[in-house]
């Protein structure tokens, strides 16, 4: 296990999965057939992605007093992520999912966030000492806003890599943009924080460029199989990702950005911290499942 401390401050869900041969209209009951449950949110994934790689993980998280919220406890011990500063709320019940998925692959999504919309700045004042101890705070967007902000200040003035995966897509206001080393969006995103549309390299770097005129120090914008782009005051490169036949691409995201916090951890240089990410995500689309998918660090070195 690596040395340097991560701290994760994000969701935890349930995943509540039905199969189907078509999705229910409005109104409609139909017959499913396979039934199960998964680990889910996006705080989560990453978090186990970080540890699974050796990474020294913490993880702040709101979840309910409930049977959800005891079973994530257990699974983030099994996986030696250090779950002390997660929160129990006794008003909320835990994050679950509620997922369709018919025979062609469509999918019908609902989400109930719980606890993970009660995660507020009380909650990290209480996981102060830890962040402080922390060389990288990776965040992403499926708690509050101004929790996101809170946390990234006092991580910021710390003197500590503030890392942010903007996912679910939304905008953010400048303020939060300055505090950041890192931020990786996907295309997707991208486009809802600049404006433009990424299309090609050119695109990509035009958009690399706002977010670092807007005082991020460094972009790496997720391609999905085409790999990342990377860009900072020091000129971009578009890094490729190895070549797979994709299974499931649930968790690629998360596994790319619980692999690449390590890497940064670690002192390996952007390019290599990146390649090394990509590598993680594409072994991860060949397996099933979210936390679950996450290769281990003997599989990536």
């Amino acid at each position: 296990m690596f040395l340097n401390r991560i701290t994760v401050i994000g969701s935890c869900n349930t995943d509540m999965v039905i199969k189907t041969t078509k999705l229910p209209a409005p109104g409609e009951t139909i017959l499913g057939g396979k039934f199960f449950m998964n680990p889910g949110g996006k705080g989560a994934n990453q978090a186990v992605a970080a540890a699974r790689l050796g990474g020294k993980v913490s993880f702040i998280a709101k979840t309910g007093d409930d049977i959800f919220g005891k079973q994530a406890k257990q699974l983030f011990d099994a996986e030696n992520v250090n779950t002390e500063y997660m929160v129990t709320d006794g008003e909320n019940p835990s994050g679950v999912a509620l997922i369709t998925v018919d025979s062609q692959a469509e999918n019908c999504i609902v989400v109930a966030p719980g606890a993970n919309s009660n995660l507020t700045d009380k909650d990290i004042d209480l996981a102060k000492e830890e962040i402080l101890r922390s060389e990288i705070i990776l965040m992403q967007l499926e708690i509050p806003l101004e929790t996101v902000m809170y946390a990234a200040k006092l991580a910021f003035d710390a003197g500590k890599k503030v890392i942010l995966n903007p996912a679910p897509a939304r905008e953010l206001p400048d303020e939060l943009l300055k505090k950041l080393y890192v931020i990786t969006p996907n295309e997707t995103e991208a486009e809802l924080l600049t404006g433009i549309k990424v299309t090609d390299m050119a695109s990509a770097e035009k958009a690399a460029k706002i977010l670092i005129n807007k005082g991020v120090q460094i972009v790496i914008l997720t391609l999905g199989s085409k790999g990342a782009f990377l860009y900072s005051n020091q000129g971009y490169k578009v890094i490729p990702a190895p070549k797979v036949e994709a299974v499931d691409t649930t968790a690629a995201g998360d596994v790319f950005n619980g692999a690449l916090v390590v890497a940064i951890s670690e002192g390996f240089e952007l390019e290599k911290a990146v390649e090394l990410a990509n590598k993680a995500a594409s072994i991860s689309v060949t397996r099933l499942g979210a936390q679950s998918s996450a290769p281990y660090w003997k599989e990536i070195k």
